[in-house]
């Protein structure tokens, strides 16, 4: 029978973590080398302590974050100091991530004027502290930082939790406008921000950690995890009929034995099934005219209403304003895209 390692953390980001306490006397792990991995549940544990420690406070997380080095980041925290810009660090943080966690993804979508670098769970968001989230927005803050200097701020950031504590800390450390219960975390940056290139910049430099760090990525693939295999299923898989049966049967597993597996990583068939259909609506309402009810039935959903309730629920908006936004407008579009 298969097993399948659930999502794990490096080592080197852990002890980042707990040298950036608020005393920076957190203390060390027992780990050989920083490349060596932690469970989900092992990295979530080490948070509590962080976060139940005498000096912890609501804002925690974010100066963790905000305290990070190069180091804490491993391969990629030097590769984004020898990053061309910060639109192509943002590309590597896409590709690399894993390689510091698996537990969530780093994306960057560009508008006409703006770009925004989402960061996005892969375990269920109620298994993941908000601080933990904090933490990484705001590291990566402080890695654009490392490329264009400390008195750079993007135009606004966002998270999709309520805010604990008080409102100066986040404007402080972050340096713009913060908002709550948006959503998704994302860092919003100028378009002429992300594309400014670096004075000194070496391409040999960039190119041997690029090489480090792929070799490194698929060292990783070897252990990929059960939700990243179904996650990988799921992106061809017909939503419209999709069950736990077909990725079960992919990977040799009973679906009882399945639903263990992703529930060990933080996360659940219904989940990674709704975060597929997020990500098919959001293609098709942006790269075809279908109607919504079209749409619906597409990612599996009963209808036109229930896609509007659902992609509110996702995006914040309903998808008619979705499409307008990424979409020019088309004059023949079927009056139901406006819903």
């Amino acid at each position: 029978m298969s097993t399948i390692d659930p999502p794990s953390v490096t080592a080197c980001y852990a002890l980042a973590v707990l040298r950036a306490t608020a005393d920076g006397t957190g203390g060390s792990g027992s780990w050989a080398l920083p490349t060596d991995r932690l469970e989900f549940g092992e990295m979530r544990a080490l948070w509590d302590a962080v976060l139940s420690a005498r000096n912890a406070g609501p804002h925690t997380g974010l100066l963790v974050g905000d305290r990070m080095r190069p180091e804490g980041l491993h391969i990629m925290g030097h590769l984004v100091l020898t990053c061309a810009s910060l639109a192509d660090a943002a590309r590597a943080a896409e590709r690399y991530h894993p390689l510091v966690s698996q537990v969530g993804t780093v994306t960057l979508d560009r508008g006409s004027a703006v770009g925004r670098v989402s960061y996005r769970p892969t375990v269920d968001p109620a298994d993941m502290h908000p601080q933990q989230v904090e933490a990484v927005v705001s590291s990566m803050v402080r890695a654009a930082r490392w490329i264009v200097g400390d008195d750079w701020a993007p135009l606004a950031v966002s998270f999709s939790h309520p805010r604990t504590g008080s409102a100066e800390p986040y404007a402080r450390v972050l340096g713009c406008p913060v908002t709550f219960d948006a959503p998704e975390n994302a860092i919003t940056v100028a378009n002429e921000d992300l594309d400014r290139r670096r004075p000194l910049y070496d391409p040999a430099l960039n190119a041997l950690h690029r090489a480090y760090a792929d070799r490194l990525l698929h060292q990783l693939s070897a252990a990929e995890t059960a939700a990243g295999r179904v996650r990988q299923w799921l992106e061809h898989a017909a939503l419209e009929d999709a069950g736990p049966e077909g990725p079960a049967k992919e990977l040799n597993l009973s679906v009882r034995t399945l639903r263990r597996a992703l529930h060990a990583e933080g996360t659940s068939w219904r989940a990674l099934l709704d975060a597929a259909r997020h990500g098919r609506a959001r293609r098709l309402l942006e790269t075809t005219p279908l109607p919504l009810d079209r749409i619906a039935r597409l990612v599996g959903l009963s209808g036109a209403t229930a896609l509007v309730r659902a992609f509110t629920r996702w995006e914040g908006m309903p998808p008619g304003a979705y499409r307008s936004r990424h979409r020019p407008a088309s004059p023949d579009r079927d009056a139901a895209g406006s819903g």
